[in-house]
């Protein structure tokens, strides 16, 4: 897979922006995370299951509270602590997020990066869950959720620092990581990959929009608004 870079065609800046969940992953990190971590005996399985499947229906359906659902998602790391928690993300990286990782999601990320452009991950997951994941596809620059610190352990304390990249937050994350370049948005040419109408905000922000396996509500609309739609997997 092929990209050719704009900056060639529009003198602006060429950004690709992708979200990760069900876009450049065939899951969902978050999820997943919360499942991995249960059958490890961190959770009581019953009722995180139950209220993790409750929180993913909400998102789907564009009701999710965010800081509530990351103090519930966060809860299992503040209580297991920095160390234990780092050494059983790498297992779940290697247990789980390799094999989710897909040649044609790492070459699309790839053809945007080769052509020039500068590439973020955009994700309404956690730092901690994602970081790792990010750099697996080789992109740096992360924009997910950042998690405050505790001041005297100087860990998680379940609450979210600063403006959350979930909904409009996504636009506004993504303009301060564009003024930390020396750039704005009309300085770009910006293609951003979701598969969520979550994403809306974001999706109507950028030049490119591309609808990335769709859920039914984002497909719709993408179809409706002649956007690009791109079954990756």
């Amino acid at each position: 897979m092929t990209v050719t870079s704009l900056r060639t065609t529009t003198g602006a800046t060429p950004i690709a922006l992708f979200d990760l969940d069900h876009t450049l992953l065939p899951m969902d990190s978050d999820y997943e995370w919360g499942v991995f971590t249960t059958a490890l005996g961190w959770n009581d399985p019953a009722e995180f299951t139950r209220r993790n499947d409750h929180y993913y229906q909400q998102y789907k359906a564009g009701t999710l509270d965010i800081h509530d659902y990351v103090r519930f998602a966060t809860a299992a790391i503040c209580r297991q602590g920095e160390s234990i928690s780092i050494a059983t993300h790498d297992l779940f990286m290697s247990s789980v997020v390799q094999k989710a990782l897909k040649n044609q999601a790492l070459a699309l990320v790839r053809s945007h990066q080769q052509a020039g452009d500068l590439v973020a991950i955009v994700t309404a997951t956690n730092e901690f869950v994602t970081r790792p994941i990010a750099q697996a596809f080789g992109v740096p620059d992360l924009i997910a959720i950042n998690l405050q610190r505790d001041p005297v352990s100087g860990w998680y304390n379940g609450q979210i620092d600063g403006t959350p990249s979930f909904r409009e937050g996504k636009v506004a994350r993504v303009t301060d990581w564009l003024r930390a370049q020396g750039l704005a948005w009309g300085d770009v040419e910006a293609t951003f990959y979701s598969d969520s109408i979550n994403d809306l905000p974001l999706l109507e922000k950028v030049q490119h929009p591309v609808a990335t396996n769709p859920d039914a509500p984002l497909r719709a609309l993408a179809q409706e608004r002649g956007w690009r739609i791109l079954e990756l997997f």
